[in-house]
């Protein structure tokens, strides 16, 4: 049923129009244009006014002739950097980028397999409920666009977010995550003359970070200090620093502990850091913003939208592996937001590099699975 031509064809103009985040109104224009030729009406909201990109949030609505209730396919329009002047290449049956850019894949390749999906239900003429299409922008940035979406213009209570690597894969269960960012104050002295008059938010810092476990803490959790800035010269004992880190987890509990382990272990040194100085005695401080950056997704394993893509996948010959995930995406959004959302793989693989790719095959497939779930739904 796949029209490879089409698809492929489909793939190069997308990935040949540059979207990084903040800049999407480009891409933006012509899947409205894409989406109109498919019958859709399309409306664009106000996101990007308030996170600073020049595009927002893209709904496209089609009307079904299956009754039944609506279906939201979710993918995001935003690519990571670097993306200026992407030349997609087409070898084997390969999809890559010349080599100095990212391809795109992630997530065109979700927004190229929706919209061959949809040529073949309209030319099949296979019957299907109302959908949904929303493309957001800023998914490379923390999520922002779908954070500012206003689900009350949805009506869909069950999604499918095309946005992982692999084929014949989904994602059930991701984590929520808090991220961080302390600042820790100190006192500056000349290293050589004076180093005992001052206090070294470095030295600090590394005390803490020496006690604090990091990485895969468990099966569910894992922590992460990602940044560490701070200091302005050799010869100065540096009077700040800042961290900036993450936890994550699939288990809210665990989430709060290590959140709290890593901000008390920082306290404490920040609290046993005084020198006197003439009399007067010194003491370290910090300060600390801590912000929920996405809640947990925790789908059942029974619950309806898998049924329908076991079904889909069974009609296809390929059972789908259901796993969870290690990252966030904007499935935990529209789930925090009460709307059920599945994550399907969609082919594309060293996502985030300059050797990102995907293979055509792989494309065809995730377009065969996608005309069968929504057929199904």
């Amino acid at each position: 049923m796949i029209n490879k031509q089409r698809l492929c064809d489909e793939f190069m103009r997308q990935a040949s129009i540059d979207s990084p985040s903040f800049k999407e109104s480009e891409i933006a224009n012509y899947l409205e244009k894409r989406f109109k030729k498919l019958g859709a009406t399309v409306e664009f909201d106000d996101a990007g006014d308030k996170i600073g990109s020049n595009s927002g949030n893209m709904i496209a609505r089609i009307c079904g002739e299956k009754e039944g209730e609506p279906l939201l396919l979710s993918v995001h329009m935003d690519t990571v950097t670097p993306a200026d002047n992407v030349k997609p290449i087409l070898e084997n049956g390969i999809f890559t980028s010349a080599g100095d850019t990212i391809l795109g894949g992630d997530d065109k390749s979700g927004i190229v397999e929706i919209i061959e999906a949809l040529e073949v239900l309209q030319e099949q003429k296979i019957p299907y409920v109302d959908l949904e299409i929303v493309i957001t922008i800023c998914e490379e940035q923390g999520l922002l666009g779908a954070k500012q979406l206003d689900y009350s213009k949805l009506k869909s209570k069950r999604a499918i977010a095309l946005d992982t690597t692999g084929v014949d894969i989904v994602i059930n269960r991701a984590p929520s995550a808090n991220h961080f960012k302390i600042d820790i104050s100190g006192h500056e002295a000349h290293a050589g003359i004076c180093p005992e008059q001052g206090i070294s938010a470095i030295q600090i810092a590394s005390r803490a970070i020496s006690k604090i476990p990091l990485g895969r803490i468990d099966a569910e959790t894992t922590a992460n200090i990602g940044t560490i800035h701070g200091g302005l010269a050799s010869n100065i004992i540096p009077k700040s620093i800042s961290l900036r880190g993450e936890v994550r987890s699939h288990n809210l509990d665990k989430l709060r502990q290590q959140t709290e382990l890593i901000i008390s272990t920082i306290e404490e040194e920040v609290q046993n850091s005084t020198i006197t100085v003439a009399d007067k005695t010194l003491q370290a401080t910090m300060s600390l913003e801590l912000n929920e950056d996405f809640p947990s997704m925790q789908v059942a394993d029974d619950a309806p939208i898998l049924k329908i893509i076991h079904e889909a996948g069974k009609a296809l010959n390929r059972p789908q592996s259901v796993r969870a995930a290690g990252g966030g995406s904007d499935a935990n959004i529209f789930n925090g937001n009460g709307i059920e959302t599945v994550i399907v793989a969609t082919g594309m693989a060293n996502v985030h590099t300059i050797k990102e790719q995907i293979a055509v095959d792989d494309m065809v497939k995730v377009s065969e699975l996608v005309v069968e779930i929504i057929r199904r739904a």
